[in-house]
């Protein structure tokens, strides 16, 4: 799956290194936020996925992801709302699927 620009519900790997503190690193999954009519900035604003644990299931802001052929996602997996960043499209690397209903 590509696409030219990564769009709202999207799902994209992206480097988020080099990183400062507690920030996400490394080059992981994550969910476009921001709206499709921001083209102005060369920015686009996404939650960072990572891999689910159990004790994130007591944690009311990760949102648990289950894998599907639609989001592309191959394992289960948590967004990081606390975590949502501003990024620029350089970081982008390729579109893995899309969010479901």
């Amino acid at each position: 799956m590509t696409s030219s620009e990564p769009q709202r519900g999207e799902i994209w790997w992206v480097q988020f290194s080099p990183t400062i503190g507690d920030e996400m690193q490394k080059n992981r999954p994550a969910i476009v936020i921001s709206a499709d009519d921001l083209t102005r900035l060369k920015l686009r604003l996404v939650i960072p996925i990572t891999g689910w644990k159990p004790t994130f299931a007591s944690v009311p802001w990760l949102i648990q992801l289950e894998p599907s052929t639609h989001n592309g996602l191959t394992k289960v997996s948590t967004a990081n709302p606390l975590q949502t960043r501003s990024i620029a499209l350089e970081r982008f690397n390729v579109q893995l699927g899309m969010l479901e209903a």
